[in-house]
């Protein structure tokens, strides 16, 4: 066996391809297909990020890893400003190339290998499975991290606003399991890409100082621009947190030559610092989830969590993909549950990214 295909039998197979069956399906629909299957943005991108890219289009040099100082002062104003974090230096902060490309690195720039665990929700984003196992690490699922056997635990993942349930942990549901986690010496990282957009709870980070006691030991949030502002295109994330821990990641990033493109840096400065724009698309999304929702409902189905995120987690109590073959019938692709683990096999996630014409198609063929 080659190096590279010893590495690949490691992972689970790619989930998207088994859905493209369906995806011609539904796309043979006369009106054609209502795509609320991936939750990839399709508004525009704000005008004053584009303007700060071309502006910053003559960016002949090599970008730093670290970032401009720039960005580094965006990231942690927009912290302070938005997550109640409290004395973050530049040392707390780091940029990086989309926040999957993160997730996925984590455990092996951790230096994590046989031997060490790496935890996650049960129904759960599927690259932090990829990512223990591209380390050599064990993937682990809970339903309560703080019922883990911390025996070999090197790093726990959280996500709040979850992806694909839309589930908020509450400020001291994430205060008990940082403290767990700390008095076991076990690494959070808390990926939070959904925080501004909380529906019927408002999303709490593990760096407000009410849930880490104002110090940062142990702990580090994974942010994203990609739903927030529609950068998905530009790879605009960031962590903070531990300077320990980012520390060390500069410095093997470095090596890695990981860096963050200069304009979409300066895009970013943008972005983090007008809230403006967001607000603008939490109400197209708002629209969006209502109208989909209601259709649903109507349809039989039952939504479960959902107060955040961009997707609805549904079920009409019977297998997922005979709910995914029946809304292909009707030209409607969506995501089977069990793309996210065994627990989701009786429902379906449904993403409210699609434009405000789809949207109104999938309504009208739900009804």
């Amino acid at each position: 066996m080659s190096t590279v295909s010893a590495v690949s039998s490691r992972l689970p197979v790619f989930p998207w391809d088994k859905l493209e069956p369906y995806k011609k399906t539904a796309a043979a629909h006369p009106d054609g297909i209502v795509d609320l299957s991936v939750g990839t943005p399709v508004d525009p991108v704000p005008e004053l990020i584009r303007r700060a890219l071309v502006d910053a289009a003559d960016s002949p040099g090599y970008p730093t890893v670290w970032g401009t100082a720039a960005l580094r002062d965006a990231v942690t104003g927009w912290c302070e400003r938005r997550l109640g974090a409290r004395g973050l230096a530049h040392t707390n902060v780091l940029p990086v190339v989309g926040s999957k490309e993160l997730v996925a690195w984590l455990p092996t720039q951790l230096g994590l290998g046989p031997g060490d665990k790496v935890a996650y929700p049960r129904l759960a984003y599927p690259t932090y499975e990829v990512g223990a196992r591209l380390a050599g690490a064990e993937p682990l699922v809970y339903d309560d991290p703080t019922e883990l056997d911390p025996a070999g635990l090197r790093l726990l993942w959280l996500n709040s606003p979850s992806n694909p349930t839309g589930r908020v942990l509450g400020k001291d549901e994430l205060t008990r399991i940082v403290a767990w986690a700390r008095e076991h010496g076990v690494l959070v990282f808390s990926d939070e890409c959904y925080l501004e957009l909380g529906w019927e709870a408002e999303p709490v980070s593990v760096l407000h100082e009410d849930v880490c006691g104002g110090s940062y030991e142990g702990v580090v949030a994974v942010h994203s621009l990609s739903k927030r502002s529609n950068l998905a295109g530009y790879r605009a994330a960031f962590v903070a947190g531990d300077q320990d821990v980012l520390g060390e990641l500069l410095r093997i990033r470095k090596h890695g030559g990981m860096m963050t493109p200069a304009p979409v840096q300066a895009a970013t400065v943008a972005a983090l610092g007008d809230d403006a724009h967001v607000r603008e698309q939490r109400e197209r999304y708002a629209r969006r989830r209502d109208a989909l929702r209601t259709a649903l409902v109507g349809h039989g189905f039952r939504i479960e969590h959902s107060e955040a995120s961009l997707y609805l987690w549904a079920t009409r109590d019977e297998p997922c993909w005979d709910t995914v073959g029946h809304l292909a019938d009707l030209g409607v692709l969506v995501a089977p549950g069990d793309f996210y683990g065994a627990a989701g096999e009786r429902f379906v996630r449904v993403a409210f990214t699609a434009t405000d014409e789809r949207v109104e198609a999938a309504v009208k063929r739900l009804g």
